[in-house]
C-alpha cells in the first residue's frame, strides 16, 4: 500500500473520533462477544476504478493494529461488480467499528477515480490532458487528487504555493494587462521554476498575452469549441510554445468535441466536486 498522504493521519483521526466518540461502538460492544473473530471483505456493487485502499487499510489498523488487512487490488485498478477490494481478518468488534469510516473514504475516493476514468476514456487518442482543479473537499485535497490520477487524469497545481495562476480577479485588481509584464518578470526572479499561467476571457486578451513572453500556459475560460479553434490558430501563429488550457462549462458529453479543438489541456472542477460515490459494501463472516 502507498504511504499516507499529507494530513491523512489527522483526517483519519478526525473521522474516527466523530464516529466513535468517547464510548466507542456501543452496539458491537453490547452484541458481539469480545473473542468473536471474523473475515470481512469490501466488495464493489458496481464496476469502479479504485482509490483509497491504503487509507481504508489505515482506518482498520488504527482501530486495531492486530487486524490483518489484505489489499486485493492496487491503486488505480479496475473492479467489476462483485469483486473484492480489501479483506480484513481478526476480531469482529474493531472490524465493525471501522467499517463505516473506511467505506466513507473508499466510496468518495473510488467515486472520484471512476468519474475521472470516464473523462480519460472520453478523450483517449486525442493527446489532450484532463486536469483537476482546487475545487476539492477541505482537508481531502491530496487524497482526492491522488484519486484523480488513479482514474487516469492529471493534477493541476496542488495549491496556491506551487504554481502561478493569474485569474480574472487578479487582472481586475491589477487594472490593466499592460502592467502584467513586469509582474511576470518579478515572479520569474522570485520563484524560478514555477509555471506561470494566465487566464484569458477573449481572443483579444489572448493576443496580448501571447505577445508578452514569460507565460507558460494560457487558460481560455468559457470559450466555445469554435472560439477555441480560432484561439489555437492565433497561438500557433504567434507563440507556438505556449500551452492552451480550456476550462469552464465543459461537460463529459461534449468533452471529446473540446479535445478536438487543438488545446493541449482541459481543466474540470467537476472531476472532484461532482463525482458520485462508488457503491461499496462490507461483508463479514464469523470464523472459529
Amino acid at each position: 500500500m502507498s504511504p499516507p498522504a499529507l494530513g491523512e493521519q489527522d483526517l483519519i483521526s478526525l473521522a474516527l473520533a466523530e464516529d466513535l466518540g468517547t464510548a466507542g461502538d456501543v452496539t458491537s460492544l453490547a452484541f458481539i462477544p469480545e473473542d468473536a473473530r471474523g473475515r470481512a471483505k469490501i466488495v464493489a456493487r458496481d464496476a469502479c476504478r479504485v482509490s483509497g485502499i491504503a487509507t481504508a487499510g489505515e482506518v482498520f489498523l488504527r482501530v486495531d493494529p492486530r487486524l490483518n488487512v489484505i489489499p486485493r487490488i492496487p491503486e488505480g485498478g479496475r473492479l467489476e461488480a462483485g469483486e473484492t477490494l480489501l479483506e480484513i481478518e481478526g476480531a469482529v468488534r474493531p472490524i465493525l467499528a471501522a467499517e463505516r469510516t473506511a467505506l466513507n473514504f473508499l466510496g468518495r475516493l473510488c467515486g472520484i477515480a471512476t468519474h475521472a476514468a470516464r473523462h480519460a476514456d472520453a478523450v483517449a487518442g486525442t493527446g489532450v490532458k484532463i486536469l483537476d482543479t482546487r475545487k476539492t473537499t477541505p482537508g481531502w485535497r491530496v487524497l482526492e487528487k491522488r484519486a484523480v490520477k488513479a482514474g487516469g487524469c492529471e493534477n493541476h497545481r496542488m495549491g496556491l504555493h506551487d504554481a502561478v495562476l493569474v485569474k480574472d480577479n487578479h487582472l481586475a485588481a491589477l487594472g490593466d494587462l499592460s502592467r502584467l509584464p513586469p509582474v511576470i518578470a518579478r515572479l520569474r526572479s522570485q520563484y524560478p521554476g514555477l509555471p506561470v499561467e494566465v487566464e484569458a476571457d477573449t481572443l483579444a486578451q489572448l493576443e496580448v498575452l501571447l505577445g508578452m513572453g514569460g507565460i507558460d500556459v494560457i487558460l481560455l475560460d468559457n470559450m466555445t469549441p469554435e472560439t477555441l479553434v480560432r484561439a489555437v490558430a492565433v497561438r500557433d501563429a504567434k507563440a507556438p510554445s505556449v500551452l492552451l488550457e480550456a476550462s469552464g462549462g465543459i461537460t463529459l458529453e461534449r468533452l471529446r468535441e473540446f479535445a478536438h479543438t487543438g488545446v493541449e489541456r482541459i481543466s474540470l472542477g467537476g472531476l472532484t466536486h461532482s463525482a458520485p460515490h462508488a457503491d461499496l459494501s462490507l461483508e463479514i463472516h464469523p470464523v472459529p
